[in-house]
């Protein structure tokens, strides 16, 4: 068993497209209409392959209330590995990425938390 798929609730569907793949880099594997939204997968450059990340409308109350509580608690929906942190850091706030942990050592590994404008907090990693 392995994961395919694994998803994150967004706002704005089309928005939240714009700053995975401009920003943050992603790249759009499917984008399939599905009712009154839309089925969007996006996979990192190096794992086209790989994992996709499905960006989930928050229209059930559910979902809004998941979403803010987690948002709300400071608690991270998913994380991120990247190369170089500090790299990736600077490069994202040079873009206008609100960040609310800077780079920080902990332990063996170096995480930061930033604002996704969807209405989550993305944690990175360096390992």
């Amino acid at each position: 068993m392995k994961i395919i798929v694994t998803s994150i609730f967004v706002e704005d569907q089309e928005h939240a497209l714009k700053f995975y793949t401009e920003t943050l880099g992603f790249i759009k594997k499917h984008d399939v209409p599905a009712g009154d939204y839309r089925w969007i997968t996006l996979v990192s450059p190096e794992q086209q392959g790989g994992t996709e990340l499905l960006l989930e409308p928050n229209n059930n109350p559910i979902a809004k209330e998941y979403q803010s509580k987690l948002y709300d608690g400071g608690i991270p929906v998913t994380m991120f590995g990247v190369e170089d942190i500090h790299t990736e850091y600077e490069r994202l706030v040079n873009l206008g990425v609100k960040f609310f942990m800077e780079p920080t050592k902990m332990g063996n590994v170096t995480i930061a938390i930033f604002d996704d404008t969807c209405g989550n907090r993305i944690q990175i990693i360096q390992q």
